[in-house]
């Protein structure tokens, strides 16, 4: 059962790990499976049953003896604990070729979020239109959070740009910043900031490809197409 008064504090592994259960529990779901177990998850992600249990547990869902947990609750307990049953709205500042991908990508509905307007501060991108957004300059930015009660911020700027961005997101009330800019960002610790580095991601996957192969990906054997 999900209540809104649950206090659980959840480890960020655990949270880490979610939205790969969710996407089996979704695709279980969509088969018309009606339980799951925590084996079956465990042996989709190569993990031990005991980790998934342990992650489980944070929900407040219990599985049932010899069946498992129930796909339909345990779906929403996780998206619960998540927070994706609240829509909520977010802006981004930046329209390169990320901020264009980032802007136009459908599945953040899944997740609850909405990307509503998109700020750069480039002439020449100002009135273009990316999806169904149409560029703003950054002058309409303190207005638009103001008038539209926006919360978060998506960073997608040159690194040199990002501090002062995130400055003045900060100063006109945004209290969530996702920042994609490689750089490491000062701000008040009453605001959540989360940075997605795709430095460090590559770094991860070099070096356990270098552990797994003993060598560079450039070296590693190319199959032959059929």
């Amino acid at each position: 059962m999900i209540t809104d008064n649950m206090k659980i504090q959840v480890p960020i592994p655990s949270v880490k790990r979610f939205p790969s259960y969710l996407r089996i529990l979704r695709q279980r779901q969509a088969e018309g499976m009606e339980y799951i177990s925590a084996t079956v998850l465990a042996e989709e992600l190569n993990l031990k049953p005991i980790q998934v249990r342990k992650d489980i547990s944070c929900t407040g869902i219990e599985g049932k003896p010899k069946v498992g947990f129930v796909v339909d609750e345990l779906i929403d307990s996780i998206t619960h604990v998540l927070g994706w049953d609240n829509s909520a709205e977010a802006l981004i500042v930046g329209v390169g070729n990320l901020g264009k991908a980032i802007s136009m990508y459908e599945g953040f509905a899944a997740y609850g979020l909405r990307i509503v307007a998109a700020f750069d501060n480039d002439p020449a991108k100002i009135g273009e239109k990316v999806g169904d957004l149409v560029v703003q300059g950054m002058d309409k930015l303190k207005s638009f959070i103001e008038t539209n009660g926006i919360s978060i911020a998506v960073i997608t700027v040159p690194a040199k740009h990002a501090q002062s961005v995130a400055d003045s997101l900060v100063e006109y009330g945004i209290k969530g910043i996702w920042n994609f800019a490689p750089k490491d960002l000062k701000i008040p610790s009453e605001v959540v900031m989360q940075r997605t580095d795709l430095a460090t991601s590559f770094a991860v996957l070099s070096v356990k490809m270098r552990k797994m192969f003993g060598s560079s990906v450039s070296t590693l054997p190319v199959e032959e197409e059929v």
